[in-house]
């Protein structure tokens, strides 16, 4: 029995985590979750699974839920957070939250040694040096959940170290990915949610729309395979068939083919290295889908897939600089207050305002995250929507 911590518990990788565990109730169970504002579907999961803890994002939750599960111990916030992800009882944390949020919980869980099971981003993006030193010091094993991350994983199993050329991962190209520069100065929100291939958040469809979603998981790549900038390469697939794949030094290409099914990666991350069939399976058939396309990524148009490189080969706080620019950009132009294209100025604005002369630790990061966010919504109050 697999004893897990959910953070993040309502959001899509959250739901297909509940269906794979569901899947297998004897070998699976959710001890602790959490969740930020989905109070409704939060009560039906503890109803479900029944966890010991239960983080939530605000203390008015907490005691509306408290009274209706007096079994269950609640948390709030940040708190709430790291106490699910350090409980006791807990083998494997599973990281499904979105945003920087995810950090402390994460260093948290691999001091208290729990293997990771990683579908959060921006904990590497932010900060990968310091998370993966901290799990090789804890002996602590970080399992990708990406589809891109663990299609990589799961090619390189077998392979002598030394043996690959290069990282091939790939890209939908997102909503807008038929649209010229010049057709993206009016697109609206309604539009950027309707991505071609996957069902996901709003920010993360927005990521995907701009390419941001590809330059997190080129700088992740870079931290969690230990892969130089230059051996990691993007190419342009829509039909999201390849998920990724490996070239070998003999020119050989190793790629991790699905459906578009995130119970698969998700599965695989927490039955490592044993594979189990999924329950209810999607249907897949190479002869019906026919043809499979890839073209080169063109860094003109999704110029935030061109600035992930240049950050993560400066390192430092620069990758930490073009997420929190973009998190606090994103969620404005989900709400309305900027426009489309203000998300990819705004952000590069922030890698330009900022510059490093000396090594940076970890607390320094955390307060240049910090710093970086309220000056970009400074830039968005000051000038608003164009």
């Amino acid at each position: 029995m697999k004893k897990i911590a959910l953070l993040g518990a309502t959001g899509s990788i959250g739901t297909n985590t509940v269906d794979v565990v569901l899947a297998y109730p004897e070998r699976f169970q959710i001890v602790s979750l959490t969740f930020h504002s989905n109070s409704d579907k939060g009560a039906q999961l503890i109803e479900q699974l029944k966890p010991q803890y239960v983080g939530v994002g605000s203390q008015a939750m907490k005691t509306d839920l408290a009274s209706r599960f007096p079994e269950v111990e609640f948390g709030v916030g940040e708190t709430g957070l790291v106490k699910a992800a350090t409980l006791e009882a807990v083998d494997v944390v599973l990281t499904a939250v979105t945003g920087s949020v995810g950090l402390n919980p994460t260093m948290a869980a691999i001091d208290a040694g729990k293997n990771i099971a990683l579908a959060n981003k921006e904990t590497l993006v932010m900060a990968g040096q310091w998370v993966m030193a901290a799990a090789l010091k804890k002996n602590v094993t970080i399992l990708p959940v990406d589809s891109e991350h663990s299609a990589i994983f799961q090619c390189l199993q077998g392979q002598k170290e030394g043996s690959v050329k290069e990282l091939v991962i790939t890209a939908s190209g997102g909503s807008f990915r038929d649209l010229t520069r010049e057709e993206l100065e009016s697109v609206t929100l309604e539009q950027a949610l309707k991505h071609p291939n996957w069902s996901m958040g709003k920010k993360i469809t927005i990521d995907s729309s701009t390419m941001m979603n590809k330059g997190l998981e080129v700088i992740e790549a870079h931290w969690l395979f230990g892969t130089d900038y230059d051996k990691i390469k993007v190419v342009l697939h829509k039909e999201s068939i390849v998920h990724s794949m490996i070239v070998l030094k003999d020119g050989a290409y190793l790629a991790q083919l699905g459906p578009s099914d995130m119970r698969e990666p998700i599965q695989y991350a927490l039955t490592y290295p044993t594979r189990l069939p999924i329950k209810n399976e999607k249907k897949f058939d190479l002869t019906e889908i026919g043809q499979l396309n890839f073209e080169p990524m063109d860094f003109d148009r999704f110029p935030m897939l061109a600035l992930a490189f240049t950050v993560g080969k400066k390192g430092g706080a620069y990758p930490t600089v073009y997420n929190a620019a973009n998190e606090i950009a994103a969620t404005a132009f989900i709400e309305g207050k900027i426009s489309y294209l203000q998300i990819e100025q705004l952000v590069q604005r922030a890698v330009d305002n900022y510059s490093e002369t000396t090594e940076v630790t970890l607390t320094e990061v955390i307060e240049i995250d910090k710093q970086t966010r309220t000056i970009v919504e400074r830039w968005i109050k000051e000038e608003g929507q164009l």
